[in-house]
């Protein structure tokens, strides 16, 4: 299944990659947008591209149409909370500039959406539609102390899960399901994301089902839970900023109250700071149409901003 990026002409805007720019696409994926901002980029430009999932990074070795072009595409495995690190190899620091012997960063995207190969093809119980292990990590190969969601309904106090669901998924029905899934567990373990669903399906009232699928919100909270997501948002925006030269533009995508709002408060402060000019007052939204193309974009929300 192809992955489709969303507010791809918007995310073009707001960036403005320009010939020669450095851009890093904190988490590229399937490469969506990057090959829109490879193009803008030519011919001495560079995009690094980070991603967790080592498949994924293989898969975008062959991204740009023109072998030539490979020099322009820099890809990295590792987990984008550690961007300053990850990026030392490049010489690339907040002080940037020839200057220094480094390069500087003339935008950072961060599209904080699953990719749709992870969602469908991964095997790592991303999705409740398919019956599958429940690993939930971005990270690929992972390794076994590596948390996953298999470990936290299995082995997690009542409390603790019921926090994460009510927390993280905003799920109202959260101490029930949290209840029934250690009734559950003592008669066996959880192995499977049907498993899950059957212990949910038990614990909220059947006219909820018309909303929304019943498992929607705790496997959302399961999901941030395993790869610490909002922690690992707010250290990456920080880091971003710190990387970027004034004039310097930053873009995240966000797919869910709890990361816009970190984003929202993020760029608000920076502005209060005198750093930052933000350029999106609202969240920008999809269009009707694309939502009709992509039904996956309509939660998403683009918030950007320059440093200055």
């Amino acid at each position: 299944m192809a992955h489709i990026p969303v507010l791809l002409n918007e995310v073009i805007k707001f960036l403005e990659p320009k010939p020669g720019d450095v851009i890093l696409d904190a988490t590229i994926g399937g490469g969506g947008h990057a090959r829109e901002i490879l193009k803008r980029i030519l011919p001495n430009g560079k995009l690094i591209g980070i991603d967790q999932d080592a498949t994924l990074i293989s898969n975008l070795k062959s991204l740009p149409a023109d072998a030539a072009h490979q020099k322009n595409l820099i890809l990295i495995n590792g987990n984008f909370r550690n961007l300053d690190k990850l990026l030392e190899p490049l010489k690339i620091s907040a002080k940037g500039g020839s200057a220094s012997g480094g390069k500087k960063l003339d935008a950072v995207l961060c599209d904080l959406g699953m990719n749709s190969l992870q969602l469908e093809e991964s095997g790592r119980g991303f999705t409740f539609l398919k019956n599958e292990p429940l690993i939930m990590t971005y990270k690929f190969p992972a390794s076994p102390d590596d948390l996953t969601a298999e470990k936290i309904l299995n082995t997690w106090p009542e409390k603790d899960i019921a926090e994460v669901l009510f927390r993280w998924g905003e799920e109202r029905y959260a101490r029930r399901i949290a209840k029934k899934i250690i009734e559950t567990r003592r008669k066996k373990s959880f192995k499977t994301t049907f498993e899950l669903v059957e212990a949910i399906l038990k614990s909220v009232p059947r006219r909820h089902y018309y909303k929304i699928n019943p498992a929607t919100k705790t496997f959302q909270a399961l999901r941030i839970a395993v790869n610490d997501e909002l922690n690992a948002l707010s250290e990456v925006l920080e880091k971003a900023w710190r990387l970027l030269v004034p004039g310097s533009r930053l873009v995240v995508i966000s797919f869910h109250s709890l990361e816009d709002r970190i984003v929202k408060n993020f760029l608000k402060n920076k502005a209060k700071e005198g750093t930052a000019e933000v350029k999106t007052k609202k969240p920008i939204r999809p269009s009707i149409e694309e939502i009709r193309f992509n039904p996956k974009s309509r939660s998403a929300k683009l918030r950007a901003a320059i440093k200055i």
